[in-house]
Parts: C-alpha cells; sequence; structure tokens
C-alpha cells in the first residue's frame, strides 16, 4: 500500500473511514477544533486547512459512504510521519453524538495497521483517552530525561500564515 493510495473501510453499520482528504468536510473538522477541542480551541479556518494540508494521511470517519451518495464526517484523525522512524497522531475526535458505538476503536485500529505506520515511533498527546490509546500499544514516554520540546507559540504560527488575529 503506498501513501497516497486512497483506501476505504467500511463496517456494518453504514460507516466509512477513508484516506480521501477530497471527502473531508472542512466544516465539521474547524466547527469541532475550534470550539471543542481543548487542545486548539479558537484555532483558525486557515489553521485547520494547512495542517490537512500538511498532513502525510488524514483518516475521515463518515456516516455513509462517501463513494456511493450521501455521507456525513462523524469524526477525524491525522498523521504526520517520515513513514519510518517517526509519526504523530494528532486532531483525533468522534462527533458527540456518535461516540458509544466503536468507531474510535475501529478507527485507531485502522490507523495504527497501516503498513508505513506499523513500524514507526507513534506518538500523541491526550488529556483524557489514555486508556483508549494503551489499547493500541500506545504508553507513556520512557526515559522522559532524553526528550526536549519547544513550545508552541501561537502568535509565531500566525505570522509565519499571515493571519491576524
Amino acid at each position: 500500500m503506498l501513501v497516497n493510495e486512497k483506501i476505504l473501510w467500511t463496517n456494518n453499520d453504514g460507516f466509512t473511514i477513508s484516506t480521501e482528504k477530497s471527502f473531508l468536510d472542512i466544516d465539521v473538522i474547524f466547527n469541532f477544533l475550534s470550539r471543542d477541542a481543548y487542545w486548539v480551541k479558537g484555532i483558525t479556518k486557515e489553521l485547520v486547512v494547512a495542517s490537512i494540508e500538511n498532513s502525510i494521511l488524514c483518516y475521515g470517519v463518515y456516516d455513509g459512504n462517501p463513494n456511493d451518495g450521501p455521507y456525513k464526517q462523524v469524526g477525524f484523525a491525522r498523521v504526520v510521519s517520515d513513514l519510518v522512524r517517526f509519526s504523530w497522531l494528532g486532531d483525533v475526535f468522534i462527533l458527540p453524538e456518535y461516540r458509544g458505538r466503536g468507531l474510535s476503536k475501529w478507527l485507531m485500529s485502522v490507523i495504527i495497521e497501516h503498513p508505513k505506520l506499523k513500524g514507526t515511533s507513534f506518538q500523541l498527546a491526550t488529556k483524557d483517552a489514555h486508556s483508549l490509546y494503551a489499547q493500541y500499544g500506545f504508553k507513556p514516554l520512557g526515559q522522559i530525561e532524553n526528550r526536549m520540546i519547544r513550545s508552541l507559540d501561537w502568535e509565531v504560527v500566525y505570522q509565519g500564515y499571515k493571519i491576524n488575529k
């Protein structure tokens, strides 16, 4: 499977997961991230679009099948990766009214089984979903003393995209 190959997964409940970016409903993603996601509340639509464009893989979760007729986006996740050593999973969500149907577990199983992501050092950050991610092999960072971070600076990001905020 090539990374740019567009794949579709369907389940018996009428839901579909796809990596085809043209199916993504930017308004659904933007509205959830900017209003409901604690990690990027207030983000601009321009930066949501840029993050999608700059991510190697984006996964849309749909009620219905985008190839066969009407569908509604109900979830999302994106991956930043070199497809060899490093992968970062971010912006994972299922809309509240669709939670409790196993969609987040299905989404995670699809993501971690991607042959180019499977063996990479896969990282994420979460405040409240540790038990979900632990089911898929994620665990707290080891050797934290060897890790470093340069903090996010929203003001500089906005300047880089020439967005007045």
